[in-house]
């Protein structure tokens, strides 16, 4: 006998019932029963490419900022250098200016030096009765007196203030004798050595 299947539906093999058909037909994987491999491979693939996308534009702009920073920090660094080098020019302008100073005032002081001994010498001998003076000259740390007094007790009087001036450390008289031009009173001659004090 010669069977037609009109219903296009295979028939199951000898041997084979059950279930296995049923099975066989799901394993198959028809049309419309879900999302095959390739549909998954291509969200894998656009998810991957926009998370390395977001990555690389998080680095990017990282290193942009970092490269702004870098810039900035190398103008502060020339500028600061900048600084320095005027706080220098400042620092030695000043100090020259400083020395200039010390040189004006030291030179002051040495040229105050013999006004002062002049002054000192001229008050003192006005301040003694009876003497007056005929030449002083500087000789190293001494300074060499040379006058006229009425009577010996007025040279003791000078040497005492003069001593007492602070401006010398130590008189003493070299001669003294009575002078024989003088005919109307007693006069006489005196030269004295006065040790100036030493500068503290």
């Amino acid at each position: 006998m010669i069977r037609i299947n009109l219903l296009g539906i295979p028939r199951p093999k000898k041997g084979k019932r059950g279930g296995g058909g049923a099975a066989m037909a799901a394993m198959s994987g028809t049309p419309g029963e879900g999302p095959s491999a390739a549909i998954f491979l291509i969200l894998g693939f656009v998810v991957g490419l926009g998370a390395f996308g977001f990555l690389y534009y998080k680095a990017d702009s990282e290193g942009k900022a970092l490269q702004t920073r870098l810039v900035k920090a190398n103008e502060d660094g020339r500028k600061l250098a900048d600084v320095k080098v005027k706080y220098e020019q400042r620092q030695k302008e000043a100090a020259a200016f400083e020395k200039r100073v010390k040189v004006i005032d030291q030179l002051r002081a040495e040229q105050s030096g013999p006004v002062n001994l002049l002054n000192t010498i001229g008050t003192t001998v006005n301040n003694t009765d009876a003497v007056w003076l005929t030449q002083m000259q500087e000789a190293g740390n001494n300074i060499n007196i040379d006058g006229m007094a009425l009577s010996t007790q007025a040279v003791a009087n000078l040497m005492t203030n003069l001593k007492r001036s602070g401006y010398f450390k130590n008189v003493e008289i070299k001669e003294t004798a009575q002078d024989a031009s003088q005919k109307e009173m007693t006069a006489f001659t005196f030269t004295l050595i006065c040790e100036k004090q030493p500068k503290s």
